[in-house]
């Protein structure tokens, strides 16, 4: 994700309690999966395998009407559970039979069936709801974007709520397959492959199938007036891009210069990373005022400010990275959140360096030298920000000069293994940047706790930039590269 303006929003101001077993052995699954940064988010008890959607939305008054179908394990006797959402629910079924259910503050739907789930037990939850996505408030904001004609469900760290109900962390990834019926003339995109489309009665059902396990708010809805465009990389990976059509002629000639270089980047990226882990690729560019872009799996949201000045390589090069390290490789807690992002910071700079636009070294030392020591870039710590300065500036560029002082600490051969191998030893599952430490000791052979303390946990400027560990010192303050011009700076708001 390109940077935001405001952190994340409200949190439960205590970690939920151990719930204790009825005399039958059957008790509630958590109301939060555990993580310390946002205690409510994700549920306990279950483990989702795959998200059925069946949608229809109308665009002029913004109403999604829905049935979702979840198909799950029990991790441990279940005598109610909860999913994650804020839209009207009308009837839940749980393996066939009608479950009471109730909701519970922001986000919490509990579900009782009408017998208890014994651990290891699938699961099969049918949830039937309604609602305007855009007139619903949780922790204080709604993630759902409104466009001249349409809605876009893209934001994290949670978006999911919003249009389906899930155990909304990425802890629980699943696939998915997400079919919306919408009014003829208006298109519908979300994750993955299009595997149908039907046209009745004047309204259009698309479904599109995104087959590798998925983190929840990496799922995406776009509904409007799109123009979109299909091709296939030279390895055959499909390729949709999608513009709103409305958007203005510039910053259209700007995304699709952009976008329409997915391919390459793609190829650019797998030098670096290993094989593309999914099995489509592409982008869309709704008529939306936020500010930021996000990796949603496969198909990445770009805001159209990033193209209003022209053609925007970094950041497609940007959420793309993230497909690889923030997709496939998911976060196990948001306090790991410098394993997507000072990553997807990284690749830009080579991307730069590979079209002689500055080397990585170059933009290591310009982002040195542009914070002087009292500047409060250098309190936040990369490694663990806190839920408050989780999306600053920070993680992106000190987390990329991280890893310019590690490359240089360990030499490129050690260092470019480690960058491939690290998403390939944890593809489609996830992962702590303790893990990740460890792991870059193991392969390069060295101890590297000092500089991961310097660089992602130390609340100080470092003593000398990320150049010296190898012997280089800059003269001077050093000259902007010519490509951080075109690095800029997406901000979401709430």
């Amino acid at each position: 994700m390109y940077r935001r303006l405001i952190a994340p929003g409200a949190l439960a101001v205590s970690l939920m309690l151990a719930i204790p077993a009825s005399a039958d052995g059957y008790s509630p699954g958590a109301p939060g999966i555990g993580d310390p940064y946002y205690p409510v988010y994700g549920n306990g008890g279950y483990d989702v395998a795959h998200y059925g959607l069946q949608l229809k939305y109308q665009p002029t008054t913004d109403l999604l009407e829905g049935t979702a179908t979840i198909r799950a394990t029990a991790t441990q006797n279940l005598s109610r559970f909860d999913l994650d959402f804020g839209l009207t629910v009308s009837e839940v079924r749980v393996n066939g039979a009608k479950a009471a259910f109730t909701t519970s503050g922001d986000e919490e739907l509990e579900i009782t069936p009408a017998r208890g789930l014994p651990r290891g037990a699938p699961i099969t939850v049918v949830v039937k709801y309604s609602g305007t996505p855009s007139d619903v408030e949780l922790f204080g904001f709604t993630s759902w974007m409104r466009t001249p004609d349409g809605g876009i469900g893209a934001n994290e760290p949670e978006s999911a709520a919003w249009w389906f109900p899930s155990n909304d962390h990425p802890l629980d990834k699943a696939t998915y397959d997400v079919s919306i019926e919408v009014p003829d003339g208006t298109r519908a995109l979300s994750n993955g492959v299009l595997t149908s489309t039907t046209t009745r009665h004047g309204r259009t059902r698309s479904t599109w199938r995104s087959d590798r396990p998925q983190a929840t708010y990496l799922a995406t809805l776009a509904i409007g007036k799109f123009d979109v465009s299909t091709a296939k990389t030279a390895d055959g990976l499909p390729v949709v891009n999608a513009y709103s059509t409305d958007l203005p002629a510039a910053t259209q000639d700007g995304a699709r210069a952009s976008l329409e270089r997915t391919g390459e980047v793609v190829r650019f990226l797998e030098g670096y990373f290993g094989r593309y882990p999914f099995n489509a690729v592409g982008g869309y560019v709704p008529n939306v005022t936020a500010g930021f872009a996000l990796e949603t799996q496969t198909r990445p949201f770009y805001s159209p400010k990033f193209f209003a000045k022209g053609p925007n390589l970094s950041v497609v090069v940007h959420e793309l990275a993230h497909q690889w390290y923030g997709d496939s490789v998911s976060v196990h807690g948001w306090r790991d959140i410098w394993l997507n992002e000072g990553f997807a910071s990284y690749a830009e700079w080579l991307w730069s360096e590979d079209q002689g636009e500055g080397t990585a070294q170059e933009l290591a030392d310009y982002v040195y030298a542009q914070h002087p020591a009292d500047d409060p870039f250098w309190t936040v710590a990369p490694g663990d920000p806190g839920p408050t300065h989780q999306f600053d500036d920070a993680v992106y560029d000190r987390g990329a000069l991280a890893l310019q002082a590690l490359r240089n600490a360990i030499g490129d051969h050690a260092f470019f293994a480690i960058l491939k191998g690290w998403p390939q030893q944890h593809r489609y599952g996830n992962a702590t940047v303790q893990e990740f430490e460890a792991y870059a000791e193991r392969v390069s052979g060295q101890r590297l706790g000092a500089l991961f303390d310097t660089w992602l946990y130390q609340p100080s400027k470092p003593a000398a930039p990320a150049a010296q560990a190898a012997g280089v010192r800059a003269a001077g303050t050093p000259a902007k590269p010519a490509s951080w011009t075109g690095m800029a700076r997406g901000h979401g708001t709430r």
